[in-house]
Parts: structure tokens; C-alpha cells; sequence
């Protein structure tokens, strides 16, 4: 079995940086996508940024393109989110996720939750105002 895990997590003030950090175990790299999602208090989980790990490719939804980056570690194993610019409405539990994605379009399902198989248990980030 592949398993996931998040940390990092944590409380910051408005206008602050967090990095969250995804560590996979168990896997055989067929599950070639890792992808971070959100999931505010009382509301649907949310695609954030996905990164393929046969070739780094990336993958950032509007929202936070230019204030999340996704990078992958030097095993290939860990995958970080570095988030700046943190806002109020950020705040929400972040969970990082494995999937088996292949084809030139992978993207086109990269923030799609259906589209992946093995989930953590997810990271608390608050920020204040």
C-alpha cells in the first residue's frame, strides 16, 4: 500500500508564509501525481496544485497561482507546498493526495479529487487577520 502524510501545518497572521510537506511511503511511483487540496470548514475540498513526478511538470489552479508553489524533494518521496501571501480565507484543513495521472492532459484532472487514490489524513492552516 502507498500511504501519504501531511505537516507543516500550523497558525499564521495574514500577510505570512507556510510551507506544508507531503511524505510519500509505500510507493512504486505508478501513482505518478501528487496534488494538494483544501477543505474550508463546511465546504467542498478544493484542488490547489498538482506536480507529476515523472517529469516535475506543475500544475496551479488561478487562485493561487503566484502565491503557492509546488516543488518536489530530491527522492522524489516529498512533495512541498511553499505558501506566501496567506490570507483569512485560506484558512482550511490541507490534505496532500497520490493518483495515477498519465497522458499529455493530465492536468485537465490534476485538481479533480475523483482523480486520486491515496489521501492523508490533512494539516490544519489558520490565519488571522
Amino acid at each position: 500500500p502507498l500511504y501519504v502524510k501531511e505537516s507543516g501545518g500550523g497558525s499564521v497572521q495574514a500577510g505570512g508564509s507556510l510551507r506544508l510537506t507531503c511524505t510519500i511511503t509505500g510507493s512504486t511511483l505508478s501513482d505518478n501525481v501528487i496534488g494538494w487540496f483544501r477543505q474550508p470548514s463546511g465546504k467542498e475540498r478544493e484542488g490547489l496544485a498538482a506536480i507529476n513526478r515523472d517529469d516535475d511538470a506543475t500544475f496551479y489552479v488561478d487562485s493561487v497561482k503566484g502565491r503557492f508553489t509546488i516543488s518536489l524533494g530530491d527522492t522524489k518521496n516529498t512533495v512541498y507546498l511553499q505558501m506566501n501571501q496567506l490570507q483569512p480565507d485560506d484558512t482550511a484543513m490541507y490534505f496532500c493526495a497520490a493518483g495515477a495521472l498519465y497522458g499529455g492532459r493530465w492536468y485537465g484532472l490534476a485538481a479533480a479529487p475523483h482523480a486520486y487514490n491515496f489521501w492523508g489524513q490533512g494539516a490544519q492552516v489558520t490565519v488571522s487577520a
